[in-house]
């Protein structure tokens, strides 16, 4: 079934302007150059957004996949989270990493930006850690009064340390997210916090 031709103007949109971010930098994109790559008027662009933030927005959001998630209720909790904390939108990977570090200096010059930014592409796997955790909970897989909200810290802080400073080394995001997993097992797992009690009780 052949696209409408207001979804293959939208399509357009979002792939000129990655391109050109990429390329120029986003204080280097005007909507005018975007119109011009990609052959959509700029009356019909500024009907689809209200201004270029927020088509930087969701072409970060298209990039990232995360309109299009996978879902991650296989009902082995911990593999769950291991999978959530492990996940990468397999596509773009090349204009991805040129697209970054122009978004990540814009976000830094324009805060509220940056804001939008990180609550857009943070508060999925947050939601979705959450919704597992406290599945771990229930099942009596991690302890019953584990912090969930300091625990969204512990999980992902070191995985967003490695995609800043690691990433594109040797380690790949499944082998780091397999040993993040594996040590909080280790520190709030209900066998954790039973060995925990034995040691409190045995120094009594």
């Amino acid at each position: 079934m052949a696209r409408t031709r207001s979804v293959s103007a939208h399509r357009k949109v979002l792939d000129a302007a990655l391109a050109l971010f990429a390329e120029r930098g986003i204080d280097g994109t005007s909507m005018d150059s975007v119109a011009e790559q990609s052959g959509v008027s700029k009356a019909t662009i500024y009907k689809h957004w209200a201004d270029k933030d927020a088509l930087i927005l969701e072409v970060m959001a298209d990039i990232n996949g995360l309109n299009a998630r996978p879902s991650f209720d296989t009902g082995n909790t911990r593999a769950d989270v291991r999978a959530v904390l492990a996940y990468r939108n397999p596509e773009g990977a090349e204009v991805h990493q040129k697209f970054m570090p122009h978004c990540i200096a814009y976000s830094a010059r324009n805060p509220e930006f940056g804001l939008a930014w990180r609550h857009m592409v943070m508060e999925p796997p947050r939601r979705e850690l959450r919704h597992l955790l406290r599945l771990g909970i229930e099942r009596g897989e991690l302890e019953q009064d584990l912090d969930v909200e300091g625990s969204l810290a512990l999980l992902l802080g070191p995985v967003l340390y490695w995609y800043i400073f690691f990433k594109g080394t040797k380690e790949k995001p499944t082998v780091v997210a397999e040993r993040v997993v594996d040590a909080f097992w280790r520190a709030y797992g209900v066998k954790a916090a039973g060995a925990r009690g034995k040691v409190k009780r045995a120094k009594s």
